[in-house]
């Protein structure tokens, strides 16, 4: 059962990273290690071996863009922010998510004693 699980368990978190780095690049442009910090506030732990790779892939995919910009101490940072498809794409994939909690907590929810 182990590696059935992890894997299941892998391919959950990584949905839901995916979805919480959309909605985080939604509110503003940010730079990755404050996507890290963000997500440590909510106990969401996401490591840069883990967060470049899903940037990458999401940029690929044409829902993401970035820019360069000159940093006073080191140097430039990337800074990423949605495309006007990424945008499209977070909105249709919060409707899933809430489509997703609801039925989940339905079928899930232990039938009360009556």
């Amino acid at each position: 059962m182990g590696s059935n699980l992890e894997n299941t368990q892998a391919q959950m978190r990584k949905g839901v990273l995916e979805f919480c780095i959309l909605s985080i690049l939604a509110q503003e442009e940010v730079y990755p290690s404050d996507i890290i910090s963000r997500m440590k506030e909510s106990k969401l732990i996401v490591v840069e071996g883990t967060l470049y790779p899903l940037l990458t892939r999401l940029k690929n995919a044409g829902l993401l863009q970035y820019r360069w910009e000159e940093s006073k101490s080191g140097p430039p940072r990337k800074y990423y922010s949605l495309t006007p498809l990424g945008d499209k794409f977070l909105d249709e994939l919060r409707i899933t998510w809430n489509e997703l909690v609801e039925a989940v907590n339905l079928t899930t929810q232990k039938k009360s004693e009556s």
